[in-house]
């Protein structure tokens, strides 16, 4: 039996993994070993996190968190190398743009395996994000590149990807599966729209997380005050994440708006499907948004999505106060055909049929 290994690091990864490892383990025709490099790892990713997402648990569970970019993708590596070398796969599957993505990347690479990046061609243009190096030396050295967009098909073909030995394969985005399969019992799981007293697109969902954004005072200062100024006309709940709120700490700043602890995926998807906005500078938030119809205001200068802006979706307003808030205006008063086809469907399916053909061929 043909044998891939799934190189995961982070929370999003593993749901999305999710999709196409359900197909897997339906079809019965090749082998899946799932690697954790421990990158993101977190109490929320217990036994508990893989039972109720219907994951399967990684076999092996590399520990390597908490260091700087050099020594994670360097001791990734060797990690991931002993792995690959015990399990001999076929290929190797990674996803997205982490250090743990460009690790088993090159890893698979110098063994000779067969690399499949799913999330290919992603571009921010913007060379001083980590992830934006991970995604172009990833697509580089891969043997198939699963494109969610036709806008990033279009980036590898203008960097000339035509001309070097890999497949391009628009397929849509893996994501769309599951926030379609997990919608289905979020709101059976979670509680956290009774625990707040939150009512149906009465609220703006708000994430800033981006240490371009919470690394300086004033981009902090802009962004959260206009979210003081939402807030007065429409409650901003808040997930707040550890470096967000160490930042907001270490510079005295104390937002009247609505903060909550971090939360799991099904509050996520609650707040998603029940909130009017969404205010955020994540990109895979930016997505889930516009699967769960609802208009996104991008506190970045870039975006990877931007399909989204184009069709009128979505806006990049930076961390500029103004417009903040003159973007929430108008979206209060926008409505949109979100049914639009943006991101395929059945993605997990098509995804498996052409690792199935690359494997088998």
């Amino acid at each position: 039996m043909k044998k891939i290994v799934t190189i995961l690091g982070a929370r999003p990864q593993f749901v999305k993994a999710a999709v196409l490892s359900r197909v897997i383990n339906d079809r019965h025709e090749i082998e899946e070993v799932i690697v954790h490099t421990g990158q993101h790892f977190d109490k929320n990713m217990s036994t508990v996190f893989f039972e109720d997402m219907q994951i399967p648990k990684p076999s092996y569970y590399l520990d390597i968190n908490g260091l700087n970019h050099g020594a994670m993708t360097g001791q990734m590596m060797e990690k991931i190398e002993a792995v690959l070398s015990k399990e001999r796969p076929d290929a190797v599957v990674v996803y997205g743009d982490t250090n743990s993505t460009i690790a088993g990347a090159l890893t698979a690479k110098k063994l000779g395996i067969k690399v499949i990046h799913i999330e290919a061609g992603l571009r921010s243009f913007n060379m001083d994000m980590p992830e934006e190096i991970n995604r172009i030396l990833t697509d580089r050295i891969s043997d198939l590149l699963i494109c969610p967009t036709d806008i990033a098909v279009d980036n590898l073909k203008k960097e000339g990807f035509d001309n070097f030995p890999a497949t391009i394969q628009k397929l849509g985005d893996i994501m769309k599966d599951a926030v379609s399969f997990y919608s289905k019992t979020s709101g059976e799981r979670s509680s956290i729209l009774r625990d707040l007293n939150l009512g149906n697109n009465k609220f703006v969902l708000a994430t800033i997380h981006r240490q371009k954004n919470t690394d300086t005072k004033e981009r902090l200062e802009n962004v959260f005050s206009a979210l003081e100024q939402i807030h007065q006309e429409k409650e901003v709940v808040m997930p707040l994440h550890p470096r967000t709120k160490k930042m907001l700490e270490e510079n005295d700043i104390k937002p009247n708006i609505t903060l909550i602890d971090p939360v799991g995926y099904f509050d996520m998807l609650e707040l998603l499907k029940h909130c009017s906005l969404v205010i955020t500078d994540s990109g895979g938030l930016q997505k889930e948004a516009f699967f769960n119809k609802k208009h996104c205001i991008i506190a970045r200068e870039e975006t990877e999505w931007m399909e989204l802006v184009v069709n009128g979706f979505a806006k990049i307003v930076g961390t500029d106060g103004n417009r903040i808030t003159k973007a929430f205006e108008y979206f209060e008063n926008k409505s949109s055909d979100f049914n639009r086809e943006l991101y395929g469907d059945q993605v997990g399916a098509k995804i498996y049929q052409s690792i199935i053909n690359l494997i088998e061929g």
